[in-house]
């Protein structure tokens, strides 16, 4: 009898074993990656990179955001570095077409005029980031850059003049100046009086989305 009944127990701990005690639940489903049309590569210095707010607060994070509330379904990725200036941008230009780019906007400058850069060369620099670039079948949007006149009127004309200048020469998309609506509006930028906030991001943000579109719609069509 013990036996008949130790063999009732083994059989039903045999049929839990293989069974369970429930029904398995299935298995999560897996997360796909999103689907990009495109890849945009967002160059220049802190105020690329974001400096003093957080990574997502930075403008290339919204303005993937914004792109895609509006169905244009392309990666933006900050390729900003602090401090950088034309020189280093351009010694690093085959690293940002490792990034395989479709669109960059380019946003650099503003440390050569704080240093006090002659034009020509950072004219120089920046016609040869931009033929790099087009050579390998990247669309640019330039965003232009002022500077204060610390180092005089004649040195502040030069400087913002080199950006039309260059978009000309070179046909690019032009953003006259990449700080417009917020440069000098203390309540869009921090303490330093230089760097934009969060907000202020969002600003450039809404500025910048109407020429990125135009070089979005010159990458499809190019596709096509």
């Amino acid at each position: 009898m013990k036996r008949f009944k130790c063999h009732i127990v083994l059989t039903f701990l045999l049929f839990l074993s293989v069974h369970g005690c429930g029904e398995e639940s299935p298995p999560p489903p897996e997360q796909k990656a999103p689907e990009y049309e495109g890849i945009i590569v967002a160059v220049g210095d802190s105020l690329t990179e974001g400096l003093g707010v957080a990574e997502e607060s930075a403008y290339p994070a919204l303005l993937e955001k914004k792109l895609s509330a509006q169905g244009y379904r392309y990666q933006v990725i900050n390729a900003g570095i602090s401090g950088e200036t034309s020189s280093g941008t351009l010694s690093r230009i085959t690293w940002v077409l490792n990034l395989k780019p479709d669109i960059v906007i380019l946003v650099i400058g503003g440390n050569d005029g704080l240093r006090g850069i002659d034009p020509a060369l950072i004219k120089e620099n920046i016609t040869k980031i931009i033929k790099v670039l087009k050579e390998n079948n990247v669309i640019i949007v330039l965003g232009g850059m002022k500077i204060v006149q610390n180092l005089g009127r004649d040195y502040a004309t030069d400087f913002e003049e080199i950006y039309p200048e260059v978009a000309r020469g070179e046909a690019v998309i032009f953003m006259p100046f990449f700080l417009s609506d917020v440069a000098g509006i203390p309540a869009l930028n921090q303490t330093d009086g230089i760097h934009p906030t969060a907000e202020g991001y969002r600003v450039i943000v809404d500025n910048t989305t109407p020429y990125v579109i135009e070089a979005i719609k010159a990458h499809k069509a190019k596709m096509n």
